[in-house]
C-alpha cells in the first residue's frame, strides 16, 4: 500500500507520517528529499545557479534555500521554474524508493499532491488539518513569519479544496496522542478493505 500524506503548511504533515512510520510504514518526505537528495547533486546546483545567479549558493557552494524560498514565493514564475525542474527528478527518486522496498508499505508526505495531480501516485490520499490559527503558531515557532506564512499559504490550494479531494482526512487539533489513535484507525479502516 502507498499512501500520499498532504495538508496545508503547519498541519503536521510530518508528525502523522511518522506515526505511520512507528506502525511499520517506510516514509519518504518529499521535501526532505529535495533538500538530501537533490539539492546535494551538482547537476542541480549548477544548474540552479546558472538560472538563479549566484546568490542562490551560500558561501559553501549550497544552495541557500531561504535565499530561493524568498525569491519562489514571492514570483509565480520562478516557483513555476523551479518546480519544472526539480519535480521530475523528485519522482525519479520515488520510483527508485518504490522499486527497492516494492513490498513495504509506503507513507510519501507530498505539499503539492493535488496541486500538481499527483493522486494517481498513490492507492489512498490522506489529509492531515489543523486550524488556521494552529498553522500559523507552528509555522512562526519554525522561525516563518506570519507575513511568510500567509504568503506561503497563499500560494498552496486551500486546505478545504484539500479536504475535499482526500481520500481520508486526519484531524491535528489535539493531543499527539490523538493524532495516533487516528493513525492507527486510518490503518486498521484501511486494512479491513483491502
Amino acid at each position: 500500500m502507498v499512501l500520499g500524506l498532504t495538508g496545508g503548511m503547519g498541519c503536521g504533515k510530518s508528525t502523522a507520517a511518522r506515526q505511520f512510520e512507528a506502525q511499520g510504514f517506510a516514509r519518504l518526505d518529499s521535501d526532505e528529499a529535495i533538500r538530501s537528495q537533490l539539492y546535494a547533486s551538482q547537476e542541480v546546483i549548477d544548474a540552479m545557479a546558472q538560472h538563479f545567479g549566484g546568490s542562490v549558493l551560500d558561501a559553501d557552494g549550497a544552495v541557500n534555500r531561504a535565499w530561493l524560498a524568498g525569491v519562489v514565493f514571492e514570483s509565480g514564475s520562478e516557483r513555476r521554474w523551479l518546480e519544472g525542474f526539480l519535480h521530475p527528478r523528485l519522482f525519479a527518486y520515488w520510483r527508485t524508493c518504490l522499486a527497492e522496498k516494492s513490498r513495504r508499505s509506503w507513507v510519501f508526505e507530498v505539499p503539492l499532491l493535488f496541486e500538481k495531480q499527483l493522486e494517481n501516485w498513490f492507492d489512498f490520499t490522506v489529509c492531515v488539518t489543523t486550524t488556521a490559527g494552529n498553522q500559523l503558531v507552528r509555522l512562526e515557532k519554525r522561525g516563518i513569519t506570519r507575513a511568510q506564512a500567509e504568503l506561503r499559504i497563499s500560494k498552496q490550494l486551500p486546505l478545504a479544496r484539500k479536504v475535499e479531494l482526500a481520500d481520508f482526512v486526519i484531524g491535528n487539533d489535539g493531543t499527539p496522542d490523538f493524532l495516533r489513535l487516528q493513525v492507527d484507525a486510518f490503518i486498521r479502516t484501511v486494512a479491513a478493505r483491502r
